[in-house]
Formats: structure tokens, C-alpha cells, sequence
């Protein structure tokens, strides 16, 4: 009966909150990526490399496919996002998509026989993957702040004499790499970058059973922790005194100066969210450099990593926010109000999501079954091994 009562309003933030759930678990998996970047440093060795590299290895598919979740919920969900950044950004989407299949194929052929490009061309490829897989989606998520170049036009849909019913275009040729122009957009993106290296080094001492790489992850874990906070700060203190991109209930949008503070005032639950988030990160990370013990700071940090990316992604949205916001033409921006799937659809997909639950709930069974002893040096010399 409750169900069947929600509103088409609720729907569009049920959905919106789903999304950004999907987002923020995807980041905290690119510690996957992180840990890539540095192979060299923490492994050292040929031997140490091969333990860095088996054990994300263990986690590359969960990164991946949470990736793929993410696109399908935001295609399923609001569809002309979709058909507008991905469409029209398609040379950024290509470029995070093709970084993430060498991710793959190279973790599969590294060590095969017959690889005649030899192992450490496959080991530069998920080093290229560890830096710019991190840093092109930063840089995706910071145009929910910043803003893209793009059109909508929706009344090609009816239009009889267009010959080509397109909605939504890109304003300029770069399609989607002219946001990494705006230095905000770097920043973001680098923050993320070295975010994800902070998450890949405690994953890695916590999942590896080695003295040396542990010691070194230490002194690895100051050199990213460092860079991360200054530039998480700059953005954050940026974002909270720029002017935002706002919408009336009539779908007109306009610039509110000090939106996204106003935004975490109204909902002070995302404030919250945010600073437990921040507390836990700040948690993981320090403790791991304080004790020489303490193996476990991947669980504070990624849990904290979660909660502050599900609250920033949130505050992007919701409070009458356009989440997509246009530098080329600001009536085309997206809200949740403009660019979702009809209240069928949404419905329909409602129920589909129950299921969540029983697949996270598959997820941490396997984790564990994987994660059950940890990775040592004997464990590379099995054959099935990357």
C-alpha cells in the first residue's frame, strides 16, 4: 500500500539517492586503481610488484562492474544525462572506458605465455590505468559542480521539419575533454587521484602479508595523504563559496550565490553525513601512520570515503539543485525535475531494486571467502597467479 502511494517527487530522489550510492562505492573501489599507481614504489621487487598486483587483482572485477552499474542505473534512471554526457562527452567516457579494458586485459595476459610485449609493458598500462582512471572520473563528477558545455533542445522531439531529432549536443568539438581546462575540474580530479592511491596503500598493507611492503606503504601513505587533503580542502572551501546552479518550481534555472552551503545548512543530515565521512577517512589514515601495528585503516577510510562522496553527490541534486548544470546555455541544465525516466519506469524499477540488499549481500560473502587468509609470497608461485 505504501508503495503504491509514493509520489513521482519521491521516485525522482529515491533514484537519485541510488545513483549516487552506486558513485560513491565506485570510488572507494578505485583504490584498486590507486594501488596500481604505485606498483613501483611499493613493491620494489619483481617478487613485491607480483604481491602488489595479485592482490588487486583479487578486487579489479568489483571496481568494474560497479563502473557498468553505474551507467546503467544513470541510463535506466534519468536518461537524457545519460544521452547528454555520454553522447555528447563521448571522448572523455571513451578514454576512462579504454584505460579501464587495458585494466582487464592486462591483469589476464601479463605473465600468459606467447605475451611477447612482455610483462612490464602490461604493468605500464595498469600504472596508466592507477593515474588516469582516478583522475578522468574526479574530473566527470566536478562537472556536476562546475558545469559542461552542452544543449538541450527538446523540442526536436516534435519538431516535423528536423531531420535529425537529436536533443542534446555538445557546444564545441573537444566533446568533453574542454572540461579539463577548467582548473577546478583538475583539482577535483587530482583529489580523487590521490584519494584513491590513500585507499590502495592501506588496502594493500592490510591485505598483504609482507613486512617490506608494509613498511614502505607507511612512509607512501604521508606522500598521497598530503596532496589529498590540500587539494580536497582547496576544492571543498571553492565549492562552498561559488555561486551554484539552482531551479525554481517551474523549472526556470537560475544562479543562487553560496548554493551548495545553503544546501548542506537546509540539509543539515548531509552535513552530517559529510563530516562523519571526513572524521572516518581522517581516522584510517591516521591511525595507520601512528601505529606500526595497525593494519585496518582501509574499513574507516572506506567507509568515511562513501558517506562524504554520497553527501557531495547529493548535494549536487537535491534542494532544487540542476546536478548537470550547461556553461553554454544555463535553460538546459539538468534536474532530477527534467531529465528522469517517467513515474512507470521509475516505479517498475523500484521493485527491481529490492534486490540490492541480496546482491551487497553476495558481495561481502565473496570479499570475505577471497580475503580469508592473506596474501603472501607463496601465494604467487601458484600457477593461476597474475
Amino acid at each position: 500500500m505504501i508503495i503504491e502511494t509514493m509520489t513521482y517527487e519521491f521516485l525522482q530522489h529515491y533514484w537519485c539517492f541510488v545513483v549516487a550510492l552506486l558513485g560513491a562505492l565506485l570510488v572507494f573501489l578505485l583504490f584498486v586503481q590507486g594501488a596500481n599507481s604505485c606498483i613501483r614504489s611499493l613493491g620494489y621487487t619483481e617478487e613485491g610488484k607480483r604481491l602488489v598486483l595479485n592482490s588487486t587483482g583479487r578486487k579489479w572485477e568489483f571496481t568494474f562492474t560497479t563502473l557498468v552499474t553505474f551507467g546503467g542505473a544513470f541510463f535506466a534512471s534519468y536518461p537524457l544525462f545519460y544521452s547528454t554526457s555520454f553522447g555528447g562527452a563521448y571522448w572523455l567516457w571513451m578514454l576512462i572506458l579504454f584505460t579501464f579494458v587495458l585494466q582487464a586485459v592486462s591483469y589476464e595476459f601479463q605473465n600468459k605465455l606467447g605475451n611477447f610485449l612482455g610483462p612490464k609493458t602490461f604493468q605500464f598500462f595498469l600504472v596508466l590505468n592507477g593515474i588516469l582512471g582516478p583522475l578522468l572520473l574526479g574530473g566527470a563528477v566536478a562537472t556536476f559542480f562546475e558545469g559542461s558545455n552542452f544543449i538541450v533542445t527538446k523540442e526536436n522531439l516534435v519538431d516535423a521539419d528536423s531531420f535529425t531529432p537529436v536533443i542534446s549536443q555538445w557546444a564545441n568539438a573537444s566533446h568533453g575533454l574542454d572540461a579539463l581546462l577548467n582548473p577546478w575540474v583538475l583539482i577535483f580530479g587530482l583529489a580523487v587521484f590521490f584519494l584513491a592511491r590513500v585507499l590502495g596503500i592501506l588496502y594493500v598493507m592490510n591485505n598483504v602479508n609482507d613486512e617490506d611492503i608494509r613498511s614502505r606503504g607507511s612512509l607512501r601513505l604521508i606522500g598521497a595523504s598530503v596532496p589529498f587533503l590540500i587539494l580536497f580542502i582547496a576544492y571543498f572551501v571553492h565549492l562552498m563559496l561559488k555561486d551554484g546552479y539552482a531551479y525554481t518550481d517551474e523549472g526556470i534555472i537560475y544562479m543562487e550565490p553560496n548554493k551548495y552551503f545553503h544546501n548542506l545548512i537546509d540539509m543539515w543530515y548531509l552535513l552530517i553525513l559529510l563530516l562523519t565521512g571526513v572524521v572516518l577517512v581522517l581516522l584510517g589514515i591516521g591511525k595507520t601512520l601512528v601505529s606500526k601495528t595497525y593494519i585496518s585503516g582501509i574499513w574507516p577510510a572506506g567507509i568515511g570515503t562513501v558517506l562524504t562522496v554520497l553527501a557531495l553527490l547529493l548535494c549536487s541534486a537535491w534542494n532544487h539543485t540542476a546536478y548537470y548544470p550547461s556553461t553554454a546555455d544555463l535553460q538546459s541544465s539538468l534536474t532530477m525535475a527534467n531529465s528522469c525516466s517517467s513515474e512507470f519506469t521509475l516505479r517498475t524499477m523500484f521493485y527491481v531494486s529490492l534486490l540490492v540488499p541480496f546482491v551487497l549481500a553476495y558481495i561481502v560473502y565473496a570479499w570475505r571467502a577471497i580475503d580469508k587468509k592473506k596474501l603472501d609470497k607463496q601465494e604467487i608461485k601458484n600457477e593461476h597467479a597474475y
